[in-house]
């Protein structure tokens, strides 16, 4: 039940090329750092990328693109300020883009890991974005029907963890974290400190069923 391992490289060691992963994180809150330089030093390409934003800069996600490790994007927010290597991978028509309204996206991914078949919701009725999709009207409001969106592998950032892999996180560091823990076939989560303790089961959020390894890693400033 010891779900720890001893560093970041052993941690992402079974992520495939063609694998789609969920990286956790809402603008520079939560994402895990650690482990997304860890999968760029592993060398895994074609990815699907899954994560509110396509990264800012040239840290995070960004890193990635720039890299062209990435096949795929599938997010809400794919052009934030900065986001120089997504704008020029997909100008190059290098990776594919779907935008899912950030709300949607959620509840995608919660969906899947609660074993739920789809929903209906009004964003996005009438445009775009519901192209291909089934709608229907309900007491006069418009519906699109949305699917669960899972993934092979999930990166995550928690403050805290136990070896049973039982996670606490720090205030907005929450995040999209905890649901694309439970949409993922296997997780990954870097904290910043492991206790031999269970943690305090009125403290975890995300409990060490949904999670397959943890390893320690403090974010350098």
């Amino acid at each position: 039940m010891d779900k720890r391992v001893n560093d970041l490289a052993t941690a992402v060691a079974s992520i495939r090329d063609g694998a789609s992963v969920m990286i956790g994180g809402f603008g520079s809150s939560g994402i895990p750092f650690g482990l997304i330089d860890a999968l760029l030093a592993h060398g895994a390409s074609r990815l699907t990328i899954i994560s509110n934003n396509a990264g800012a800069g040239e840290t995070g996600i960004a890193k990635l693109l720039k890299a062209g490790r990435v096949a795929k994007v599938i997010c809400s927010y794919p052009r934030s300020p900065g986001s120089i290597w997504f704008e020029k991978r997909f100008e190059a028509g290098e990776i594919d883009l779907e935008v899912v309204p950030q709300g949607t996206l959620a509840e995608r991914i919660r969906a899947a890991g609660a074993g739920i078949g789809g929903f209906l919701t009004p964003t996005a009725y009438g445009t775009q974005l519901a192209d291909g999709k089934e709608t229907r009207v309900i007491d006069g409001r418009g519906y699109v029907m949305e699917a669960p969106l899972a993934a092979d592998f999930a990166l995550l950032r928690a403050d805290r963890g136990d070896k049973w892999g039982n996670l606490a996180y720090h205030a907005t560091a929450r995040n999209f974290n905890p649901v694309m823990a439970m949409a993922a076939d296997h997780a990954i989560a870097e904290v910043r400190a492991i206790s031999d303790e269970p943690l305090d089961p009125e403290r975890v959020v995300t409990p060490g069923i949904f999670v397959d390894k943890v390893v320690q890693y403090e974010v350098r400033p």
